[in-house]
């Protein structure tokens, strides 16, 4: 497993610990050096790659996209040809961000990807890479509004804010699908067992962050207002889809439960 100390790494290694052999691994192996990657895989010998090292700063991908793709577009690419060359099957979470968001029905694992910002430029160049470097053996994880115990996140944010503040400003345009990455684990262990292609892996059903929230102050039992803003009056360097809920049509899915219910357990363990 690459990206192993990362906010998803730390759930997926918890999960597999005691069901699985696993080497786990992170900066100490450059994934955009393609010879390093094949080395480590060599050395082990698995039967699967889970490959999650990523940029994931998606604002600082747009002054630093030529970073951003080497870790996202080649580095994928380097995973998936290291797998294919010792047999092994390779797992490589993406983002409803390879979306525009200009639909209005969430979008279908073969809907035609249209990224706005550079984050999504190099997720969809991964997915490529690893499609074309492994055909046989890549399972692309498209995910979306992870959050966990493991690192920042919009859930942990909107808890401290709710219990400092009467009021805080979210943006209600932008509409997606949040996903534990304790629920996220298991769906992509299980993917190493199903056939190669791109699969939907986000929680259940659809929000705005405002919405969420909203759900979050609920959840907690803070009382404090949600003042809905726009994208526009955020400000963010880097665009977002406005609309792109994940939508499970593959028969073969594995399947998360509904985002509210996990963000129900989340909250109970966690405060």
């Amino acid at each position: 497993m690459t990206g192993a100390s990362g906010m998803l790494g730390r759930d997926l290694v918890a999960h597999l610990a005691g069901r699985h052999e696993v080497t786990a691994v992170d900066l100490e192996v450059d994934v955009t050096d393609a010879a390093a990657v094949l080395a480590c895989a060599i050395e082990v010998r698995p039967e699967a790659i889970l490959h999650l090292a990523a940029w994931t700063d998606v604002d600082g991908a747009e002054e630093n996209e030529h970073t951003a793709a080497a870790v996202n577009g080649t580095g994928s690419g380097n995973v998936a040809a290291a797998a294919a060359a010792v047999g092994a099957a390779v797992v490589v979470p993406s983002t409803d961000y390879v979306f525009d968001g200009a639909g209005t029905a969430g979008y279908a694992e073969d809907d035609a990807p249209n990224p706005l910002g550079a984050y999504g430029r190099t997720k969809r160049a991964g997915e490529v890479a690893a499609l074309a470097a492994h055909p046989a053996g890549a399972r692309i994880a498209r995910t979306a509004w992870l959050y966990g115990v493991h690192g920042r996140n919009f859930v942990d944010t909107m808890l401290r804010l709710g219990a400092e503040r009467d009021e805080v400003s979210v943006v209600a345009d932008q509409v997606g699908c949040p996903t534990w990455t304790r629920d996220l684990a298991p769906a992509l262990e299980d993917l190493i067992g199903r056939p190669p292609g791109i699969y939907h892996t986000a929680g259940a059903g659809e929000v705005s962050w405002a919405g969420f929230a909203e759900a979050v102050f609920a959840e907690a039992g803070l009382d404090c207002r949600v003042r809905h803003i726009t994208t526009q009056e955020l400000g963010r360097p880097a665009p977002r889809p406005a609309y792109s809920p994940l939508r499970v049509t593959r028969a073969d899915a594995p399947r998360l439960r509904p985002w509210r219910e996990a963000l129900h357990d989340y909250i109970r363990e966690t405060t």
